[in-house]
């Protein structure tokens, strides 16, 4: 076991991850990214479609603020929304700075191109591989600076106080399994952790997610004493093969591409809330027509609608969407220059995630989150297509900034009982009350405090994670992939597009099941180099723990919001559920509670109003 020690501890190294990174430095703090895979082989990298930023003569920020927040469904904070949209321009003309290759005009202009639920072309790309093309040029930066990146390194747990409250609890560093030598190693942050890991996706069996995208950023912080919020808004894209999942990006119906449903019926403007911007509606709203075509019949094979993008002509396909000829006939057999492409709705992106502020603050000093994994709240209940990668590249530069500054040591966000506006009270079946966890849990019940110094702190929580993983290798118990499936199956047939109250109950109760099955589980692989047995078992609970939240959230929101539909409930109820949900660890014992929604931002008090596209 080995101690790395640096000021500034960033976990992750996708597009947010690294732009953390490349503040801290610039901050001038000795910065560290410790990764569980390369950061070019990171998530982001699918990201295919494009940063919104308001760039343009007759484009501002306001404009693309309100699009956001009506794109919310009117539950993103404006305070956060209009952070968004106001440093989204300065960052994007930055990476155009350090090299990244966009697209562009025939008069060099970076190009931009319409996207679902804006009002204003501002959809910045490059190509149909923007996130692939962001990563290398932020590494670039990151080679540039020198900045230590320790990759594969998988994170398993935070080294944090054990005080009661967990306002009171501080992060000192970090525990890594090397994927590498099998050996644990500490990471000891003087100034602060930054947590980037991404979203949750593989909870679900069919998702544009990577096989590494298991939420473990969310679950351990979760664990260690911070609120998720908002999990139960949970995006699927339109767009995605049948197949496998793979995203096709919203970029084709940007450049003009159309949905058929089998009677060669162009549906998207038979939806009174999309008869105007059709397949540019927003992607709840699409996805949902989707489904609807294929349960009344009019669907293709697996559950599937056409997109078609032949009539732009085979020079602007090859332009501007190239990537999507090669993934249409690599994993779907279609050439979609001379046929249209099957696509379904698939998970794509969690809404919900760590609480956090517009700084990457969580309420536990010197711990911080951005890009998916948290939640500032800028998306609400929906996320408009082209706002992901800002996220990342605006909440990843401030969270760098303020882990690395003065200012930012023993600041933190108010949570807790005193922001609660209420506490849930749903019909939860008796049998889901209190889990039993198992000896993982990231804060110790009870016994002497993690208290004393970072490293201190740092070597307690190695000790406790050394045991978690001998523990895990000398149990000849049940295969963890047995348990991921009968997760995943639950939350893809209970918690998809279109949920119900018995769906939802059903789905918690497979849920604990799943939970009291892991209790059972074991790493059948002995070895110590590469023990992706050992890595897998781990991220299990990681998903379960997620699973809980995001179903719990769901069964106690009666009203249809965003990506978030009840069959009993077809109608958004402000009154009652203009709020932010949060759900707290409380050793095992998830307790849901309620924080208010910030409608009014520094231009305007965004009103809530009828969303149509």
């Amino acid at each position: 076991m080995t101690l790395h020690e640096h000021d500034v501890i960033v976990v992750g190294a996708g597009g947010a991850g690294l732009r953390a990174a490349i503040a801290a430095n610039e901050a001038g703090a000795d910065v560290a990214l410790v990764t569980k895979l390369h950061p070019v082989r990171s998530h982001t990298g699918a990201a295919e479609g494009g940063i919104n930023a308001a760039l343009r003569d007759g484009d501002s920020w306001e404009d693309h603020a309100y699009d956001t927040m009506k794109g919310s469904d009117y539950l993103g904070d404006a305070p956060a929304v209009e952070t968004l949209c106001q440093d989204s321009p300065e960052e994007t003309i930055q990476l155009e700075h350090w090299g990244m290759a966009f697209s562009r005009e025939d008069d060099g202009r970076v190009s931009q191109r319409p996207f679902g639920g804006l009002s204003f072309p501002r959809t910045t790309y490059a190509g149909a591989e923007t996130g692939h093309h962001l990563l290398h040029t932020m590494y670039e930066q990151v080679v540039k600076r020198g900045i230590q990146v320790y990759d594969e390194q998988y994170v398993t747990d935070l080294a944090v106080t054990d005080h009661e409250d967990p306002e009171d609890r501080v992060c000192q560093g970090c525990i890594g399994y090397d994927i590498k030598t099998g050996q644990l190693n500490g990471f000891v942050a003087n100034n602060g952790v930054v947590i980037a890991t991404g979203g949750p996706g593989q909870m679900y069996a069919h998702t544009t997610n990577a096989v590494a995208q298991t939420g473990d950023g969310q679950a351990m912080a979760y664990r260690a004493g911070v609120p998720l919020q908002d999990m139960e808004f949970v995006q699927f894209h339109p767009t995605t093969l049948p197949s496998t999942g793979v995203l096709i990006s919203e970029g084709v119906r940007g450049e003009g591409g159309i949905l058929y449903n089998s009677n060669g019926e162009r549906f998207m403007f038979e939806y009174g809330y999309a008869n105007n911007d059709g397949e540019l509606a927003s992607r709840d709203v699409v996805a949902r027509a989707e489904v609807t075509e294929v349960n009344e019949g009019r669907g293709y094979e697996n559950d599937a609608v056409h997109l078609d993008m032949r009539h732009l002509g085979e020079e602007r396909i090859t332009d501007r969407l190239e990537n999507i000829i090669h993934l249409a006939t690599d994993f779907e057999g279609v050439d979609p220059l001379e046929e249209p492409m099957p696509v379904k709705p698939g998970q794509h992106y969690a809404m919900g995630g760590i609480e956090t502020d517009e700084n990457g603050e969580t309420c536990i000093d010197g711990l911080y989150a951005a890009g998916e994994c948290a939640c500032v709240s800028v998306h609400g209940a929906n996320r408009l297509g082209g706002n992901a990668l800002p996220e990342l590249i605006v909440f990843g530069a401030r969270a760098g900034r303020h882990a690395a500054s003065e200012d930012g040591a023993g600041a933190q966000i108010e949570t807790g009982s005193s922001a609660r506006i209420e506490t849930a009270d749903i019909d939860v079946p008796t049998e889901l009350g209190r889990v039993e966890t198992g000896s993982d849990d990231a804060v110790a019940d009870g016994g002497e405090l993690h208290s004393g110094s970072p490293k201190e702190v740092v070597n307690r929580a190695l000790e406790q994670q050394r045991e978690r993983v001998e523990t895990l290798m000398e149990t000849d118990g049940i295969n963890h992939a047995d348990v991921r499936s009968d997760l995943q199956e639950t939350m893809t047939e209970n918690v998809n597009v279109f949920r119900n109250e018995a769906g939802l109950k059903q789905a918690l109760k497979d849920i604990r099941a799943c939970r009291e099955r892991y209790q059972e589980v074991g790493v059948s692989d002995p070895s110590r180099t590469f023990n992706t047995d050992l890595m897998h078992t781990i991220e299990t609970r990681n998903l379960i723990d997620q699973a809980e939240v995001l179903t719990l959230g769901a069964l106690a929101r009666t009203e249809f919001r965003g990506a978030h539909w009840r069959q009993s409930h077809q109608e958004r109820k402000d009154e009652e559920w203009l709020k932010h949900t949060m759900v707290a660890w409380n050793d095992g014992a998830p307790e849901l509670y309620y924080t208010d929604v910030l409608l009014e931002g520094e231009s305007k008090k965004y009103e809530p109003k009828v969303r149509s596209y």
